[in-house]
């Protein structure tokens, strides 16, 4: 449990933890009760920010999730127009996170950042399938060496107010870098190359930099499996 805890903070936390420690002492000069709600709220803030080490698969083809949380869909779409991808679908695997996940999201794949683009929208539940459409995201397409384009938009949620990336357009990155994050919770949607088939199924949790979300190199036969990996 401490070792989950006790981890290194993101930087885009620091002013937010501030924050809530300025307003626990003035809460506990006024009255000890609203006190120890601050301090609760404050590492709870803390908590919030951490930013675990991972270690990431590094064969080729693997790619690996973005995000911590829980697999919440999976099954065709039409990428984000804005990355203009086409209108043909292809095999989507959305992470839904909640407000106890680390919300630091990391590059599933090795390759160049090709396309940003940000799109306002609405603040419904990033856990229904329309938060896909309606709520406020940033999209990014990669491509890898092979030439195979990846597609993966942060999505705000219900109380996500703020999406942060942390990655430019023309950027070579590679799997399980930071690129970005999302206050406070949301989900971050994988958008598959063709021929590639998601090897998690829904309900699994998901951790980002980690887990195996889907093979580019597996045979057909090994890409019809889905079960637990990473």
């Amino acid at each position: 449990m401490l070792k989950s805890v006790l981890v290194p903070i993101n930087p885009a936390g620091w002013p937010f933890i501030a924050i809530f420690a300025g307003i626990t002492m003035l809460l506990w000069w006024a009255d000890e009760g609203l006190g120890l709600v601050g301090v609760v709220l404050t590492l709870w803030c803390v908590y919030f920010f951490r930013d675990p080490e991972r270690v990431t698969p590094t064969r080729e083809g693997l790619i690996i999730s973005p995000a911590d949380g829980v697999v919440q869909l999976i099954g065709k779409a039409v990428p984000p127009l804005e990355l203009d991808m086409g209108e043909d679908e292809c095999d989507r695997v959305c992470i839904f996170m909640n407000v106890f996940n680390v919300h630091v999201n990391r590059i599933p794949i090795d390759g160049i950042i090709r396309k940003i683009a940000y799109r306002p929208g609405r603040f419904i539940n990033a856990s229904l399938d329309k938060a896909s459409v309606h709520n406020e995201r940033e999209s990014y397409l990669l491509e890898t060496d092979s030439g195979a384009r990846i597609a993966f938009v942060q999505i705000a949620g219900l109380v996500a107010r703020r999406i942060i990336c942390q990655v430019q357009e023309g950027q070579p990155v590679e799997a399980g870098q930071r690129f970005g994050l999302i206050r406070f919770g949301s989900r971050v949607d994988v958008y598959l190359p063709k021929g590639s088939v998601p090897l998690v199924v829904e309900g699994q949790i998901a951790i980002a930099g980690e887990t195996i979300i889907a093979d580019m190199k597996a045979k057909k036969t090994e890409k019809q499996r889905t079960g637990r990996t990473g």
